[in-house]
């Protein structure tokens, strides 16, 4: 007999309900604001302060409206896998999940990348040489992610305690920066020569895909649904009141690294501890460098901890559907953590880091699965948002919908630095191209065991 609709939700009480409103709110800072991002931002110039408040009203606004709409009408366990069931059915609802999943299983070992270099900071001028060596960040990235894993198996009890420090050391990492930046400013002036509108080359609007993916976050903590006190009413306020203080952060973020540095200076991956250590230095107070880079890592462990918890439930709720091996429906008789989940993922996550070192540098690798994330990630704001079309509002949905469509577009062209735009193509375009087939077939051999 084919399992109910609603059997997500019947079996969620098997879950601990441990979010309470603070604690979403400080789940879903971890979730979107990311200080990657910030630096990415930077150096594509001051122009992308535009493109933060273009981003925030047609792409994040959208989202927090089509999210918290969709978590008052289906606050089951599983989020958007419901939304998705319920506006397309089944088989959409699985493919929106699968690519969900597998570019967390990118994201995760890309932002543990990014994560390490920066902390490397930490150990000041001797920490600046190794942010990039391959020998050093490679083992340091694979020990942190194990480490995020091994916490979350213990349960929200706990890991919510890691998203609340890393919520709060977000807010105080960019605060100690525009501390800095106003004070470098005020001594010697800023570094960046500001003006409103965007660079007019292909490599800005290119850029605009991971603007609107910084924006990401929002539509993780409804799959926690079944661990949440009052999700239809806490989800909506959480989303208001993240949303707010998250476009400030990437705003003042990026403004204030572009007081202390220009935007050729400024890495991609390290820049937010490479402007922190700039200004230290200039002011000499090398103990600021150091405070900044240990909120960093602090900052970074909260973002890896909610990415981990939500990711583990999505495949949990597919697993009570059948759709993907029971054993993912499993809960440890303790800690009623989806373990099985949990063990995928750092296998599979330990593998994509590995993989997309091949045949390329440190940051070249970095590039190719931040390019492989946005594009897997992007491709279910698709059906959240087509799922909005149909039960939360026509105007959001199509503003957002419109903004996804023209990220995923623009995310298949190579950086200007690519070893090679084929073998680039090959591993972004070819690797999603992949993922969608094997889940075509885990979908169909699954359903046909259930039936």
């Amino acid at each position: 007999m084919t399992p109910a609709v609603h059997a997500p939700k019947s079996s969620a009480t098997t879950l601990r309900r441990e979010l309470r409103l603070r604690d979403l709110v400080l789940f879903n800072i971890c979730a979107i604001a990311s200080l990657r991002w910030i630096a990415a931002a930077a150096h594509a110039g001051p122009g992308s302060l535009l493109l933060w408040i273009l981003a925030a009203v047609f792409f994040f606004i959208p989202s927090a409206v089509v999210v918290a709409r969709l978590s008052a009408l289906f606050p089951e366990v599983g989020g958007f896998y419901i939304w998705t069931k319920r506006a397309f059915g089944d088989g959409h609802a699985f493919l929106c999940s699968w690519f969900y999943f597998i570019s967390n299983l990118l994201y995760l070992p890309s932002l543990v990348l990014s994560g390490v270099a920066m902390a490397s900071f930490v150990f000041g001028s001797a920490g600046h040489r190794f942010a990039e060596e391959r020998a050093f960040v490679l083992p340091a990235t694979l020990l942190v992610l194990w480490a995020a894993f091994l916490a979350n198996f213990f349960g929200l009890r706990v890991a919510k305690w890691i998203s609340a420090f890393g919520g709060s050391a977000l807010f105080m990492t960019v605060a100690v920066l525009a501390i800095l930046a106003v004070v470098s400013a005020w001594r010697w002036g800023s570094a960046t020569q500001f003006r409103l509108l965007p660079s007019a080359h292909f490599e800005t609007l290119n850029f605009w895909s991971q603007i609107a993916f910084a924006f990401i976050g929002l539509e993780l903590a409804p799959i926690l649904s079944g661990e949440i006190h009052d999700p239809a009413k806490n989800v909506k306020l959480a989303a208001v009141i993240s949303g707010v203080g998250c476009s400030l952060f990437y705003i003042c973020g990026t403004a204030a690294m572009l007081v202390v540095l220009r935007p050729a200076d400024i890495s991609p991956m390290t820049g937010l501890a490479q402007a922190g250590a700039v200004a230290a230095s200039k002011l000499g107070m090398p103990s600021v460098e150091t405070g900044l880079a240990i909120l960093i890592s602090l900052a970074f462990a909260g973002q890896v901890d909610a990415w981990i918890a939500g990711n583990t439930r999505l495949p949990y709720a597919i697993g009570l559907d059948h759709y993907l091996p029971s054993a993912f429906a499993r809960l440890h008789a303790r800690w009623h953590t989806p373990y099985v989940s949990l063990a995928v993922q750092l296998v599979a996550a330990t593998m994509f880091l590995l993989m997309a070192q091949l045949g390329e540098s440190l940051r070249s690798g970095y590039d190719v699965l931040v390019d492989m994330t946005v594009m897997a990630t992007l491709i279910p704001f698709v059906y959240i948002f087509g799922a909005g079309l149909r039960f939360a509002g026509k105007l959001v949905s199509v503003s957002g919908l419109a903004v996804t469509i023209v990220a995923i577009v623009l995310t298949i062209v190579p950086p200007g630095d690519t070893a090679s735009p084929v073998i680039f193509e090959l591993k972004v375009v070819g690797g999603c191209a992949a993922f969608a087939l094997l889940g075509y077939f885990v979908f169909r051999r699954c359903k046909a065991i259930r039936a």
